[in-house]
């Protein structure tokens, strides 16, 4: 059982920049991850299961739905909060990140932004403490990158509508207890639909055989003329910009996340160039593992600053979704650059449980591709700066 020996690497001071309250929130999620995660995750990650006793925890530090109103079970805190709390997870494991990230911005935030009152007075509190989980289905099996060419869809019958569809690679949803649900009306609309276990029709098949987020349970959603009520549909918005609108919020903290990641493995590489002894002295002291040393430091800084920058925009509701591309792309970059380089540094050892390092490595594989994979991301933003649009 590894000892978790994080400190924190802040090169330019930023700190500085941050509230009290800001680093009370980092701290209290830092020492959770310590105390409660970091001496089983390596196991959970080997034997592919997300330890589902670690929701009421989550719930307490405040990772589900942080910047929600405390009026329907949120913490109520800004969005550099949320950042932090992302960065300090996913710091421990991307598959951790990923379970808080759907909770709060692909679950609570679609119901707080696009639900009835009735609605969110149902789902967020208990969504907030851990008590439920959600998931949340947008991805099909032929239609990625192409959301909007989603096949899932539904009809009305009475008070109710009919569902059928199917959606894949679903963070949480083999334990979720309800899942939000992006469909087609019988006009063609795409709407939100809260659909809830034990629906009749609705099930959860788990996915097996992967080798990345080996900690985070990933499964299907699949509608099998399920009825749902129309009270669970989400009125306050429509349209492929809905789902959209929840993926800036999760690309977000996603953008922190893999600081955190980053993090981890650049302090296991130096903790390790200073113990490790080659040719008298230790590896720390040669020229090539310094150069790979201050590289690191200096991209995670910079990332450090474009995303701390980005949450003041979010705080001023200034920032865009070209913004939040651009960050979680360059992050996530960075982060799986970082993580191969500190590899190297560890040599054989590298690729042992006794270090984090591999088990990032794999992880930043699935980062990198969902919410918006690392070439769409570049694409966004060259629509953006050009005006065209390369998509089609």
């Amino acid at each position: 059982m590894r000892t978790d020996l994080y400190t924190g690497h802040d090169y330019f001071n930023m700190d500085d920049l941050l509230t009290e309250e800001h680093k009370l929130i980092r701290d209290a999620a830092r020492e959770w991850v310590k105390k409660e995660v970091s001496p089983i995750i390596e196991d959970a990650a080997e034997n592919q299961v997300f330890p589902q006793h670690l929701l009421p925890g989550l719930g307490a530090i405040g990772a589900f739905g942080p910047y929600i109103p405390e009026q329907y079970g949120g913490a109520g805190l800004d969005q550099i909060s949320y950042g932090l709390i992302m960065q300090e997870l996913e710091r421990c494991d991307s598959g951790l990140r990923s379970t808080a990230s759907v909770q709060s911005s692909l679950v609570m935030y679609p119901i707080w932004k696009y639900g009835s009152e009735e609605q969110k007075m149902k789902y967020l509190p208990k969504l907030g403490t851990g008590e439920w989980i959600g998931c949340f289905g947008l991805t099909e099996p032929d239609h990625g990158s192409n959301p909007g060419g989603m096949t899932t869809s539904y009809v009305e019958d009475g008070d109710d509508v009919i569902l059928n569809g199917a959606k894949m690679w679903i963070s949480n949803a083999p334990f979720a207890q309800i899942a939000v649900v992006w469909a087609k009306n019988e006009a063609g609309r795409i709407h939100g639909v809260i659909v809830e276990r034990g629906m009749e029709g609705f099930s959860t098949p788990t996915m097996k055989g992967k080798w990345s987020l080996r900690a985070s349970d990933t499964g299907e959603l699949i509608f099998d003329n399920v009825r749902v009520p129309k009270a669970n549909i989400l009125t306050e918005k429509s349209g492929l910009g809905a789902p959209l609108g929840c993926l800036d919020s999760a690309r977000y903290g996603i953008a922190w996340g893999a600081i955190g990641a980053a993090l981890d493995c650049y302090d296991t590489a130096l903790r390790y160039s200073k113990e490790r002894m080659q040719f008298g002295k230790p590896i720390a002291a040669f020229q090539l593992q310094q150069k790979k040393l201050a590289e690191m430091i200096t991209e995670i800084t910079k990332a450090q600053l474009l995303t701390l920058r980005l949450g003041q925009l979010r705080n001023e509701g200034k920032s865009t979704s070209a913004q939040i591309s651009m960050a979680k792309r360059n992050n996530v970059d960075m982060a799986i650059t970082v993580a191969r380089e500190a590899r190297q540094m560890l040599g054989a050892m590298g690729i042992m449980n006794e270090y984090p390092i591999m088990r990032h490595m794999m992880n930043l594989e699935s980062v990198i591709t969902y919410e918006g994979t690392h070439d769409i991301h570049l694409l966004i933003t060259g629509m953006d700066i050009t005006g065209e649009n390369a998509f089609k």
